[in-house]
């Protein structure tokens, strides 16, 4: 069997890292498989990019310029939409032609056009679709929020100006309707049950096969190491308590930066003696922008690449903060547990099915910064450390290991091929 992934790009956004890690979760049980992306970062011989440089540049600006007239040229809510009006046909290259199965994944901003789908889906070949976000099950948007239009028709849309019925939102719905009504090669997949639930309730997808398989993550590679030469790799004091905060953007509201900082500053009041043992470790751009917002000494440890490097910062923690307001199943709760770092996070998207509450970690309340502080307090004051540790790797070899996905999917392989011979 010969699987070809695709993604916009190879490394990334947590989508990349996803579907590189199902590449070579494949390629490691026996599954030939290669990734097509419109932009790669390495000399990896798996991944293959699409040619055109200036088309795809192309691409996404024609995107962008379509999606910045219909918002009336105001920037906001610029990246927050897709429309999928423009992308690369796939169906002509030589890596498509020997696919058996074609896998798609986050295939946004220019990467691949509602028609290039369409395209995709003609060519008889059976497609399995890797949900990241909700964009596939509603008209532009790739977290509704509180919009529960998509369970209908998405034909008035809280990101755009005005409430015209024939607006941007809607015509993107019904071309995806379109799409899908005669779509019988496809399958959809999410990595949480939750945004399984969220899929089968839309209008677009009801009628159509939706399952749920989580993202893998290589447990050779995060694993957990020894602390003290982990802090003393990642450039992190040696002694006292390390509070762990990551995101490619540090100040992308959607991570929930400002509840983070609201929790910091009451831990100094509920647990005042954390206040001078304790220092706070920020990965991810723009963390020099939020350091000096702290309540407590805090290291801005940058944008880091090197993966190495990233397993000796989650080394170095004693636990990580994830207070996201929407995610899926988020990349860094799982490398966190695989380094058997307990987690606190927020009762929101699939977070609650990685954190088993005060068994590797803390789900606190929605929004609720004085929750975030409880959970950051009791594991750092009150739980059993060995106990949280043993339960953060348990959690990650039972479900997210290689293994297990790469078998799940195989099976959804098998039966998208099984059902193409038998609709022939």
């Amino acid at each position: 069997m010969k699987v070809l992934i695709v993604n916009t790009s190879e490394q990334t956004g947590g989508a990349a890292v996803a579907a590189n890690r199902l590449m070579a979760a494949l390629n490691n049980h026996g599954v030939k498989t290669k990734m097509l992306v419109g932009r790669k970062d390495t000399d990896n011989i798996c991944v293959v990019e699409t040619k055109g440089k200036f088309s795809k540049r192309w691409h996404f600006l024609w995107e962008r310029l379509v999606i910045f007239f219909h918002l009336h040229f105001k920037r906001e809510h610029l990246f927050e939409i897709d429309i999928a009006n423009s992308g690369t046909d796939i169906t002509m290259l030589r890596e498509f032609k020997e696919a058996d199965v074609i896998h798609l994944h986050w295939i946004n901003q220019g990467m691949l056009s509602l028609k290039g789908i369409r395209k995709i889906l003609r060519s008889g070949k059976p497609v399995v679709w890797t949900m990241h976000d909700m964009w596939p099950a509603t008209a532009i948007c790739h977290y509704a929020r509180n919009c529960k239009y998509y369970c209908s028709k998405c034909d008035k849309c809280p990101l755009l100006p005005g409430s015209s019925a024939h607006n941007l939102a809607a015509k993107v719905w019904q071309r995806k309707k379109n799409l899908l009504e005669h779509a019988d090669n496809l399958s959809f997949v999410t990595c949480s049950r939750w945004l399984e639930g969220e899929a089968k309730k839309s209008a677009l997808l009801c009628t159509q096969s939706i399952s749920s398989i989580p993202n893998a993550i290589d447990t050779r590679i995060y694993s957990p190491q020894n602390k003290t030469e982990a802090r003393q790799k990642a450039g992190l004091p040696t002694e006292g308590r390390i509070i762990l905060f990551v995101s490619q953007r540090v100040t992308d509201e959607r991570k929930g930066i400002g509840y983070f900082i609201e929790a910091i500053a009451k831990i100094v009041t509920l647990y005042p003696a954390l206040k001078d043992n304790t220092t706070v470790a920020i990965l991810g751009g723009h963390a020099d922008e939020v350091a000096g917002r702290l309540a407590m000494p805090a290291h801005a440890l940058g944008y880091v690449s090197n993966e190495q490097a990233i397993v000796n910062i989650y080394n170095a923690a004693d636990v990580f903060v994830t207070p996201s307001l929407e995610d899926n199943l988020p990349n860094t709760i799982m490398e966190a547990l695989a380094c058997g770092v307990p987690c606190v996070g927020f009762r929101v998207g699939g977070i609650p099915e990685m954190i088993d509450h005060q068994k590797n970690g803390y789900v606190a309340a929605l929004r609720d910064s004085n929750d975030l502080a409880n959970g950051i307090g009791w594991i750092l004051c009150e739980a059993d450390g060995e106990a949280l540790h043993h339960h953060a790797v348990r959690k990650v070899m039972q479900n997210y290991s290689q293994a297990s996905v790469a078998l799940h999917y195989t099976e959804i392989y098998q039966q998208a091929i099984a059902k193409k011979h038998f609709c022939l």
